[in-house]
C-alpha cells in the first residue's frame, strides 16, 4: 500500500539533493569566474610593474650617463685648475727669484761703494791726523812764547802794583777791598734792576696764564652756595603747639633735649621753634624729629625717643648715600666707606656761612679743570679738593685744627701722601709737594673768594682792614698806608727820599710775606708799593 508521508520524504530529499547539486555547481562556476577575474588582474598588474621597472631601468641608464658627464667635465675642470694655479706658483717663484737676485746686486753695489768709501774716509784720517800732528806743534811753540809773555806780565804788574800803592797810600788788600765794595754795590743795584724787569715780565706772562685757566675752570664749574648759620628753624601750625612741645612740667622738651644734645629756643617769636647748637648732624636729627613729631600729634617722651632713634638711623643712611652721590659726582672711586660717610656729614657742616660739602666739590671740579687745563693728574687734584676739609666733619668732637684732623683722618684711611700733602698745604701751612697741591689751595681760595660765598661779620672785616694797614704802615720809610678793594689790596706810599725803585721790590715782598704771617683771610691780597719823587719851585 503506497503510503504519502513516504512518498512525501522521497519527494524532499530531492529537491534536497537537487538544492545541494545546483549549489555545488553554483561554487565550481563561482571559482572558475574569480580564478579567471584574479589572473587578468594579476597579469595587467605584472605588466604595469614591467613597464615601471623598464622606466626605471631607462631613467637610471639616462641618468647614469648624465652622472659619467658630470664626473669627466668635473674631472678637466680640476686638471685645468691645478695647472693654472702650477703655472701661477711657478711664476710667483720665479718673480721672487728675480727680486732676490735684484736684491742681493743692489747689496753687492752698496758694500762696494761703502768699501770704497772707507778706503777714502781712512786716506782722510791719515791726513787728519798729520794736521793734527802739526797743530799740537805750533800749539806747543806757542804754549811757550805765552808762558814767556806772562812772565813778563806778571812782572810788570808787580812793578805796576807797587807803583799804584806808593801813589794811592793803599795797600793791594784794601784796594782790592773798596774795589769788592764798589762792585758789590753795583750788581746789587744791577741785581735788582734785572730782578725786577725779569719779574715783570714773567709775572704779566704767569698773570695772563693763570688768569685764562682760572677763568676757563670757573666758566666750566658752577657749584651752588647754601648759606646756613649755626640754628635751624622749625614751622609749627600754631603757637598752641608750643604748650605740647614743652610738656607738662617741660617733661617733652627735655626729653628731645636729652635725645638729641640741641637746645630748644621756644619764645614769643610767633609760630616758629628754633634748634640751636653746633653740631649739625644733631640740629638735623633734631629738626627732622620735632617736624615729624609736630605732624603726628602724639608727643611725649616715649614717642619722642622712638622718634629721635629711627631719625638718626635714617639720617646714617642719607648721609652715606650724601657721600656717595658727592664722590660719583666728581667721578672718584675707591675712598674708604667711613671716608665717605664723613663726606656726607659735611652737608651739615658751614664755614663762613658756606656750605662745606658745596665748597669742597667746587674745589675739586676747580682743581680738575686747572690740572686738565695744565696736564696734571686729574684724579689727584679732585682728589685733593674733595677731602680737603674733610677734618671739618668732626672738628667739633675732635681736638685740633681741621688741617690736622683731616691729615690724621687721610693717613688712618690710608690715602696716598700726595692727597695727605694736599690737605695739608691748602691754607699753606706746610709747603706743597706737588703742583696738584698748589692746584687744590688756588680751588680753595677761588671757592672762598666767590661774591656772595662766604660772610664775614662788620666787626671782623673792619678788624682786618686795621691790622692790614698796620702791618703796611710798621714797616721802615713807609709814609701812607691804606686798605682798599674791601680789603682785597694794600696799597702803601713810601717816602722816596728813603725807598728808591728798586727798594720797592723787596719791601712789597716783606709785607706780603707778613701779611701771610700774621693774617687769616680768604682769597688773595694785592699788596701794592707806589714810590713818587715830586719837585716843586716857584718863580717868582
Amino acid at each position: 500500500m503506497h503510503n504519502p508521508l513516504n512518498a512525501l520524504l522521497a519527494d524532499t530529499a530531492q529537491v534536497v539533493l537537487f538544492a545541494v547539486i545546483a549549489a555545488v555547481v553554483a561554487l565550481v562556476i563561482g571559482f572558475l569566474i574569480g580564478y579567471f577575474l584574479y589572473s587578468k588582474i594579476r597579469a595587467k598588474k605584472i605588466g604595469d610593474a614591467q613597464k615601471v621597472v623598464d622606466k626605471m631601468i631607462e631613467d637610471a641608464q639616462s641618468e647614469s650617463k648624465q652622472i659619467k658627464k658630470e664626473a669627466i667635465l668635473e674631472a678637466k675642470e680640476q686638471d685645468l685648475k691645478i695647472r693654472n694655479d702650477f703655472e701661477r706658483e711657478t711664476k710667483e717663484k720665479r718673480s721672487e727669484m728675480q727680486k732676490l737676485e735684484a736684491r742681493l746686486n743692489q747689496k753687492d753695489d752698496i758694500l762696494n761703494k761703502k768699501e770704497i768709501n772707507l778706503i777714502k774716509r781712512n786716506d782722510e784720517i791719515e791726513q787728519e791726523k798729520r794736521d793734527i800732528d802739526n797743530q799740537r806743534k805750533e800749539l806747543d811753540r806757542k804754549s811757550e812764547e805765552l808762558a814767556k809773555q806772562k812772565e813778563k806780565i806778571e812782572k810788570q804788574s808787580e812793578l805796576m802794583t807797587a807803583e799804584l800803592e806808593k801813589v794811592a797810600q793803599l795797600s793791594k788788600e784794601e784796594a782790592r777791598r773798596q774795589l769788592t765794595e764798589i762792585v758789590k754795590d753795583d750788581a746789587r743795584k744791577d741785581a735788582a734792576v734785572f730782578v725786577r724787569n725779569q719779574e715783570t715780565i714773567a709775572r704779566e706772562e704767569a698773570d695772563k696764564n693763570a688768569r685764562n685757566i682760572i677763568s676757563q675752570a670757573i666758566q666750566k664749574c658752577c657749584v651752588d652756595h647754601a648759606s646756613e648759620i649755626t640754628v635751624s628753624v622749625i614751622p609749627i601750625p600754631n603757637d598752641d603747639m608750643k604748650a605740647r612741645i614743652i610738656g607738662r612740667e617741660g617733661r617733652n622738651i627735655r626729653a628731645i633735649e636729652n635725645a638729641t644734645g640741641i637746645e630748644l629756643i621756644i619764645d614769643d617769636t610767633p609760630e616758629v621753634v628754633i634748634a640751636s647748637g653746633f653740631d649739625p648732624v644733631r640740629r638735623e636729627v633734631a629738626r627732622i624729629a620735632l617736624e615729624r613729631l609736630i605732624q603726628d600729634g602724639r608727643i611725649h617722651p616715649a614717642r619722642i625717643e622712638e622718634t629721635v632713634e629711627k631719625v638718626k638711623k635714617e639720617l646714617d643712611t642719607t648721609i652715606k648715600e650724601t657721600g656717595e652721590s658727592a664722590m660719583f659726582d666728581v667721578g672718584l672711586y675707591g675712598i674708604h666707606p667711613e671716608l665717605i660717610k664723613l663726606l656726607g656729614r659735611l652737608k651739615y657742616r658751614t664755614s663762613y656761612g658756606q656750605n662745606v660739602l658745596q665748597h669742597s666739590l667746587e674745589v675739586a671740579h676747580l682743581a680738575g679743570l686747572m690740572a686738565s687745563e695744565l696736564g696734571c693728574d686729574v684724579n689727584l687734584a679732585k682728589r685733593g679738593g674733595l677731602l680737603h676739609d674733610i677734618g671739618k666733619a668732626v672738628d667739633h668732637e675732635v681736638e685740633g685744627t681741621h688741617i690736622q684732623i683731616g691729615t690724621d683722618l687721610a693717613k688712618k684711611y690710608k690715602e696716598s701722601n700726595k692727597v695727605v700733602n694736599c690737605i695739608q698745604a691748602h691754607h699753606g701751612d706746610v709747603e706743597p709737594t706737588t703742583i696738584e697741591a698748589v692746584l687744590v689751595q688756588a680751588a680753595d681760595a677761588i671757592s672762598g673768594a666767590r661774591p656772595g660765598a662766604r660772610r664775614e661779620t662788620t666787626t671782623n672785616y673792619v678788624k682786618r682792614l686795621e691790622q692790614l694797614e698796620n702791618i703796611g704802615a710798621g714797616f721802615k720809610g713807609v709814609d701812607k698806608c691804606y686798605a682798599i678793594q674791601a680789603g682785597r689790596e694794600i696799597r702803601v706810599i713810601v717816602k722816596p727820599e728813603q725807598i728808591d725803585d728798586n727798594h720797592t721790590i723787596y719791601l712789597a715782598k716783606d709785607i706780603a710775606k707778613k701779611i701771610e704771617e700774621e693774617l687769616e683771610y680768604p682769597g688773595q691780597i694785592k699788596v701794592n708799593v707806589i714810590r713818587e719823587f715830586r719837585s716843586t719851585e716857584y718863580a717868582k
